[in-house]
């Protein structure tokens, strides 16, 4: 099923993103462990990431026939333009037409590690609007893309950022699925702007990250530009252990998404780092579960 039409039917549509694992035993442990719990959250569907480079890209495709085929449960692959010439890309998304994968996520990337800045390989893609096109061109797949509330990390202005939002649905993506963050305001902001500025109709899906520990959080909102709130901050701070830590990230993702289901999104989509606790207590507490 293509994912816009999730977000038409009555109810929020919950959904969930993973990394896929590093090696087949670890493989074997996300299918008997974290799928079985995500999948009794009755998800949507799930996005599986891979990583910068593109070296876990076979492993990833592979996880998400494998969701598709024996567990029922439909999957969204990623493309991003690092490390891949336009040919490149194109047979990506001929394995992934073969696999039977109607929905991609289409991304510019990180840099990979090692790089501070992204370098488009010659003959590739510098955008993730670029990326999009070709992907529209093939006619067959439905196109999600990233959306910042915060801006991208990398541009100096916010606004810019959004127009480029806004370009990427006029190029032929359906919908956004924004970066974590914890400022309802923020996302309120963006919204506003490609609604009423931009005029996109396409669903926009904040992204949740139930945060796990208070050094995690840190790092993650360091590297993709978003902010913890200082109130948050401080309460974190004041906690001397990894567990009220974690309940803490469930607390502020539960008043997080009350706030904008109050507000009328349409789905909830959660990073949820191959953790299945945190997510369920959300979910729960949401009378979701």
């Amino acid at each position: 099923m293509r994912i816009p039409e999730m977000y038409t039917r009555p109810g929020p549509t919950i959904s969930f993103e993973f990394f896929p694992p590093k090696n087949d035993e670890a493989e074997e442990a996300l299918f008997r462990e974290t799928v079985p719990g995500l999948q009794r959250l009755n998800p949507a569907f799930i996005s599986v990431t891979y990583m910068a480079g593109g070296g876990s890209r076979e492993r990833s495709f592979r996880v998400v026939d494998r969701l598709r085929r024996s567990h029922g449960i439909e999957a969204m692959a990623h493309l991003t333009c690092v490390g891949a010439t336009r040919a490149d890309s194109a047979a990506i998304l001929d394995e992934a037409q073969a696999l039977g994968i109607e929905n991609i996520l289409a991304l510019r990337g990180d840099p990979p590690k090692g790089e501070s800045e992204f370098r488009p390989t010659a003959g590739g893609f510098r955008y993730a609007l670029d990326l999009v096109r070709l992907v529209k061109e093939r006619g067959c797949f439905s196109i999600g893309v990233a959306g910042y509330p915060e801006g991208h990390v990398e541009c100096p202005d916010k606004l810019l950022d959004w127009d480029r939002s806004a370009q990427k649905i006029e190029a032929g993506a359906e919908y956004i699925i924004t970066q974590l963050f914890y400022d309802v305001n923020d996302f309120l902001a963006y919204e506003d702007y490609l609604r009423h500025k931009r005029y996109v109709k396409a669903p926009i899906i904040p992204g949740i990250l139930p945060f796990l520990n208070a050094e995690q959080i840190k790092r993650f909102t360091r590297l993709c530009g978003s902010k913890l709130p200082e109130p948050i901050a401080r309460r974190m701070e004041a906690l001397g252990d990894a567990e009220s830590v974690r309940r803490l990230g469930v607390e502020v993702c539960t008043d997080l998404c009350r706030r904008l289901l109050d507000h009328g999104v349409p789905g909830i989509h959660f990073y949820c780092l191959n953790r299945v606790p945190s997510c369920t207590e959300v979910l729960q507490n949401l009378g979701l579960a």
